[in-house]
Protein backbone atom coordinates (compact mmCIF):
# COMPACT_ATOMS: atom_id res chain seq x y z
CA UNK A 1 0.00 0.00 0.00
CA UNK A 2 2.79 2.37 0.89
CA UNK A 3 4.64 1.56 -2.33
CA UNK A 4 1.50 2.22 -4.35
CA UNK A 5 1.11 5.63 -2.74
CA UNK A 6 4.71 6.52 -3.54
CA UNK A 7 4.28 5.46 -7.15
CA UNK A 8 1.44 7.97 -7.56
CA UNK A 9 3.29 10.86 -5.91
CA UNK A 10 3.38 13.90 -8.27
CA UNK A 11 6.80 14.20 -9.85
CA UNK A 12 9.13 16.70 -8.23
CA UNK A 13 10.38 19.36 -10.63
CA UNK A 14 13.87 17.87 -10.24
CA UNK A 15 12.49 14.60 -11.63
CA UNK A 16 11.25 16.42 -14.74
CA UNK A 17 14.13 18.80 -15.50
CA UNK A 18 17.83 18.09 -15.69
CA UNK A 19 20.34 20.13 -13.72
CA UNK A 20 21.14 22.21 -16.80
CA UNK A 21 17.43 22.83 -17.41
CA UNK A 22 16.96 23.90 -13.80
CA UNK A 23 19.80 26.40 -14.16
CA UNK A 24 18.29 27.64 -17.42
CA UNK A 25 14.95 28.31 -15.70
CA UNK A 26 16.52 30.84 -13.34
CA UNK A 27 16.89 33.67 -15.83
CA UNK A 28 15.85 34.19 -19.48
CA UNK A 29 18.52 35.00 -22.05
CA UNK A 30 18.81 36.25 -25.61
CA UNK A 31 22.16 34.50 -25.96
CA UNK A 32 21.74 30.81 -26.65
CA UNK A 33 22.36 28.52 -29.63
CA UNK A 34 19.03 29.26 -31.32
CA UNK A 35 17.59 27.46 -34.32
CA UNK A 36 18.33 29.51 -37.47
CA UNK A 37 14.67 30.48 -38.02
CA UNK A 38 14.61 32.20 -34.61
CA UNK A 39 18.20 33.34 -34.34
CA UNK A 40 17.63 37.03 -35.17
CA UNK A 41 15.42 39.20 -32.99
CA UNK A 42 13.43 41.88 -34.81
CA UNK A 43 13.46 45.54 -33.82
CA UNK A 44 11.62 48.61 -35.06
CA UNK A 45 12.10 52.37 -35.19
CA UNK A 46 9.57 55.11 -35.95
CA UNK A 47 10.57 58.50 -37.34
CA UNK A 48 7.54 60.59 -38.20
CA UNK A 49 5.36 58.32 -40.34
CA UNK A 50 8.28 56.16 -41.48
CA UNK A 51 8.39 52.83 -39.67
CA UNK A 52 11.60 50.84 -40.17
CA UNK A 53 11.46 47.17 -39.20
CA UNK A 54 14.65 45.13 -39.00
CA UNK A 55 15.06 41.37 -39.27
CA UNK A 56 11.80 40.59 -41.04
CA UNK A 57 11.90 36.86 -41.71
CA UNK A 58 11.30 35.36 -45.14
CA UNK A 59 12.33 31.71 -45.07
CA UNK A 60 12.29 29.52 -48.15
CA UNK A 61 11.02 26.14 -46.97
CA UNK A 62 11.98 22.84 -48.53
CA UNK A 63 9.90 21.04 -45.91
CA UNK A 64 8.83 21.71 -42.33
CA UNK A 65 12.35 21.19 -40.98
CA UNK A 66 14.64 22.23 -43.84
CA UNK A 67 14.73 25.82 -44.98
CA UNK A 68 16.90 28.67 -46.17
CA UNK A 69 16.77 31.54 -43.68
CA UNK A 70 16.44 35.04 -45.02
CA UNK A 71 16.07 38.27 -43.08
CA UNK A 72 15.67 41.77 -44.43
CA UNK A 73 14.94 45.31 -43.26
CA UNK A 74 12.09 47.38 -44.62
CA UNK A 75 10.51 50.78 -44.15
CA UNK A 76 6.73 51.25 -44.14
CA UNK A 77 4.60 54.38 -44.32
CA UNK A 78 2.56 54.11 -41.13
CA UNK A 79 -0.09 56.41 -42.58
CA UNK A 80 -0.81 53.67 -45.16
CA UNK A 81 -1.66 51.04 -42.55
CA UNK A 82 -5.29 50.13 -43.20
CA UNK A 83 -6.12 46.75 -41.69
CA UNK A 84 -5.43 44.00 -39.18
CA UNK A 85 -6.18 40.35 -39.91
CA UNK A 86 -6.46 37.61 -37.30
CA UNK A 87 -5.01 34.20 -38.19
CA UNK A 88 -5.76 30.97 -36.35
CA UNK A 89 -4.08 27.59 -36.83
CA UNK A 90 -5.78 24.82 -34.79
CA UNK A 91 -3.51 22.07 -33.49
CA UNK A 92 -4.13 18.86 -35.42
CA UNK A 93 -3.88 16.67 -32.33
CA UNK A 94 -6.00 18.98 -30.16
CA UNK A 95 -8.18 21.47 -32.09
CA UNK A 96 -9.32 23.19 -28.89
CA UNK A 97 -5.79 24.64 -28.91
CA UNK A 98 -4.39 26.81 -31.69
CA UNK A 99 -1.60 29.11 -32.71
CA UNK A 100 -2.82 32.64 -33.35
CA UNK A 101 -1.18 35.45 -35.31
CA UNK A 102 -1.81 38.98 -36.57
CA UNK A 103 -1.14 40.45 -40.00
CA UNK A 104 -1.02 44.20 -40.59
CA UNK A 105 -1.98 45.43 -44.05
CA UNK A 106 -0.41 48.47 -45.69
CA UNK A 107 -2.77 48.77 -48.63
CA UNK A 108 -3.55 45.67 -50.71
CA UNK A 109 -0.06 44.28 -51.25
CA UNK A 110 2.20 44.88 -48.24
CA UNK A 111 1.57 42.85 -45.10
CA UNK A 112 3.62 42.39 -41.95
CA UNK A 113 2.84 39.21 -40.01
CA UNK A 114 3.38 38.88 -36.25
CA UNK A 115 3.77 35.43 -34.73
CA UNK A 116 4.43 35.14 -30.98
CA UNK A 117 6.25 31.88 -30.32
CA UNK A 118 8.35 29.79 -27.98
CA UNK A 119 11.98 30.30 -28.97
CA UNK A 120 13.90 27.07 -29.53
CA UNK A 121 17.51 26.21 -29.04
CA UNK A 122 19.11 23.86 -31.53
CA UNK A 123 17.89 20.33 -30.87
CA UNK A 124 14.84 21.43 -28.88
CA UNK A 125 11.25 20.54 -29.68
CA UNK A 126 8.09 21.72 -27.98
CA UNK A 127 6.92 20.06 -24.79
CA UNK A 128 3.73 21.34 -23.10
CA UNK A 129 5.23 20.49 -19.71
CA UNK A 130 8.44 22.38 -20.37
CA UNK A 131 6.36 25.20 -21.82
CA UNK A 132 4.98 25.65 -18.32
CA UNK A 133 8.37 25.29 -16.61
CA UNK A 134 10.33 28.26 -18.03
CA UNK A 135 12.27 26.19 -20.56
CA UNK A 136 11.70 28.43 -23.59
CA UNK A 137 12.20 32.12 -24.13
CA UNK A 138 9.55 34.22 -25.87
CA UNK A 139 10.05 35.57 -29.39
CA UNK A 140 7.98 37.82 -31.62
CA UNK A 141 8.63 36.70 -35.19
CA UNK A 142 7.99 39.50 -37.68
CA UNK A 143 7.68 37.92 -41.10
CA UNK A 144 6.27 37.87 -44.58
CA UNK A 145 2.82 36.33 -44.63
CA UNK A 146 4.11 33.77 -47.11
CA UNK A 147 6.67 32.57 -44.56
CA UNK A 148 4.38 31.93 -41.59
CA UNK A 149 1.33 30.80 -43.57
CA UNK A 150 2.95 28.54 -46.17
CA UNK A 151 5.02 26.85 -43.45
CA UNK A 152 1.84 25.81 -41.68
CA UNK A 153 -0.49 25.22 -44.63
CA UNK A 154 1.87 23.43 -47.01
CA UNK A 155 4.60 21.86 -44.93
CA UNK A 156 2.86 21.13 -41.63
CA UNK A 157 -0.48 20.36 -43.33
CA UNK A 158 -2.38 22.54 -40.85
CA UNK A 159 -5.77 24.16 -41.31
CA UNK A 160 -5.27 27.93 -41.51
CA UNK A 161 -7.98 30.56 -41.08
CA UNK A 162 -7.58 34.25 -41.91
CA UNK A 163 -10.21 36.70 -40.62
CA UNK A 164 -10.43 40.39 -41.45
CA UNK A 165 -10.97 42.31 -38.23
CA UNK A 166 -13.10 45.42 -37.85
CA UNK A 167 -10.20 47.51 -36.56
CA UNK A 168 -10.12 51.04 -37.93
CA UNK A 169 -6.85 52.34 -39.41
CA UNK A 170 -6.37 54.37 -36.23
CA UNK A 171 -6.76 51.29 -34.02
CA UNK A 172 -4.57 49.26 -36.38
CA UNK A 173 -1.77 51.80 -36.02
CA UNK A 174 -2.11 51.93 -32.23
CA UNK A 175 -2.08 48.12 -32.08
CA UNK A 176 0.99 47.79 -34.29
CA UNK A 177 2.92 50.39 -32.32
CA UNK A 178 2.07 48.57 -29.09
CA UNK A 179 3.27 45.29 -30.61
CA UNK A 180 6.52 46.88 -31.79
CA UNK A 181 7.16 48.47 -28.40
CA UNK A 182 7.08 44.97 -26.94
CA UNK A 183 9.30 43.68 -29.75
CA UNK A 184 11.92 46.30 -28.86
CA UNK A 185 11.60 45.56 -25.15
CA UNK A 186 12.16 41.83 -25.68
CA UNK A 187 15.32 42.59 -27.66
CA UNK A 188 16.69 44.23 -24.50
CA UNK A 189 14.88 42.32 -21.75
CA UNK A 190 14.18 38.67 -22.62
CA UNK A 191 11.23 36.85 -21.07
CA UNK A 192 10.26 33.25 -20.59
CA UNK A 193 7.49 31.81 -22.71
CA UNK A 194 4.68 30.38 -20.59
CA UNK A 195 2.18 27.96 -22.09
CA UNK A 196 -0.65 29.41 -19.98
CA UNK A 197 0.12 33.07 -19.39
CA UNK A 198 2.72 34.31 -21.89
CA UNK A 199 1.88 32.74 -25.23
CA UNK A 200 0.63 33.81 -28.65
CA UNK A 201 -3.00 34.41 -27.69
CA UNK A 202 -2.48 35.99 -24.27
CA UNK A 203 -0.08 38.48 -25.82
CA UNK A 204 -2.49 39.40 -28.61
CA UNK A 205 -5.23 39.91 -26.02
CA UNK A 206 -2.91 42.07 -23.92
CA UNK A 207 -2.10 44.27 -26.92
CA UNK A 208 -5.78 44.69 -27.81
CA UNK A 209 -6.68 45.56 -24.22
CA UNK A 210 -3.89 48.12 -23.97
CA UNK A 211 -5.19 50.08 -26.96
CA UNK A 212 -8.86 49.45 -26.06
CA UNK A 213 -9.07 48.70 -22.31
CA UNK A 214 -11.40 45.85 -21.40
CA UNK A 215 -12.17 44.93 -25.01
CA UNK A 216 -11.36 41.22 -24.54
CA UNK A 217 -12.34 39.73 -21.16
CA UNK A 218 -10.87 36.55 -19.73
CA UNK A 219 -12.72 33.78 -21.53
CA UNK A 220 -12.44 30.14 -22.55
CA UNK A 221 -11.39 31.40 -25.99
CA UNK A 222 -8.26 32.89 -24.42
CA UNK A 223 -7.42 29.83 -22.34
CA UNK A 224 -8.29 27.44 -25.19
CA UNK A 225 -7.43 29.45 -28.31
CA UNK A 226 -8.98 26.91 -30.63
CA UNK A 227 -12.10 28.93 -29.75
CA UNK A 228 -10.41 32.33 -30.13
CA UNK A 229 -12.01 33.03 -33.51
CA UNK A 230 -15.47 32.38 -32.09
CA UNK A 231 -14.68 34.67 -29.16
CA UNK A 232 -13.51 37.42 -31.51
CA UNK A 233 -16.72 37.01 -33.50
CA UNK A 234 -18.94 37.13 -30.40
CA UNK A 235 -17.15 40.29 -29.23
CA UNK A 236 -17.74 42.01 -32.57
CA UNK A 237 -14.05 42.11 -33.45
CA UNK A 238 -14.77 40.29 -36.73
CA UNK A 239 -17.39 40.88 -39.41
CA UNK A 240 -20.70 39.65 -37.99
CA UNK A 241 -22.82 40.08 -41.12
CA UNK A 242 -22.49 36.35 -41.81
CA UNK A 243 -23.24 33.51 -39.39
CA UNK A 244 -20.03 32.40 -37.72
CA UNK A 245 -19.85 28.98 -39.38
CA UNK A 246 -20.20 30.53 -42.84
CA UNK A 247 -17.59 33.16 -42.02
CA UNK A 248 -15.22 30.45 -40.79
CA UNK A 249 -15.70 28.47 -43.98
CA UNK A 250 -14.81 31.55 -46.03
CA UNK A 251 -11.80 32.26 -43.80
CA UNK A 252 -10.16 28.87 -44.43
CA UNK A 253 -7.16 29.60 -46.65
CA UNK A 254 -4.78 26.64 -46.37
CA UNK A 255 -5.66 25.15 -49.76
CA UNK A 256 -5.40 28.44 -51.61
CA UNK A 257 -2.18 29.21 -49.71
CA UNK A 258 -0.66 25.97 -50.99
CA UNK A 259 -1.91 26.62 -54.52
CA UNK A 260 -0.41 30.10 -54.68
CA UNK A 261 2.60 29.54 -52.43
CA UNK A 262 4.99 30.86 -55.09
CA UNK A 263 2.67 33.49 -56.55
CA UNK A 264 3.90 37.09 -56.52
CA UNK A 265 0.38 38.14 -55.42
CA UNK A 266 0.23 35.63 -52.57
CA UNK A 267 -1.33 38.01 -50.03
CA UNK A 268 -4.02 39.13 -52.45
CA UNK A 269 -4.75 35.56 -53.55
CA UNK A 270 -5.38 34.26 -50.03
CA UNK A 271 -7.88 37.09 -49.47
CA UNK A 272 -9.98 36.41 -52.54
CA UNK A 273 -13.38 35.03 -51.62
Amino acid sequence: MTAACRSKRPADIKDVLSGEELRKAISPSNYRAWIPAQAALPTAELQGHVLTVRNIRNCQYLNADDYVVRYYDRSFDLSQLQSVDFVTVPFQESPTLAHTMLSFGFGDQDFLAVSVEARYEQGETYSPLKGALRQYELIYVLADERDVIVLRAKHRKDDVYLYRTRATPELARALLLDVLARVNKLAMQPEFYDAMSNNCTTNIVAHVNRVHPGRVPLNIGVLLPGYADRLAYDLGLLDTQLPFEKLKKQAKIDRVAVRYAEDADFSRRIRQR
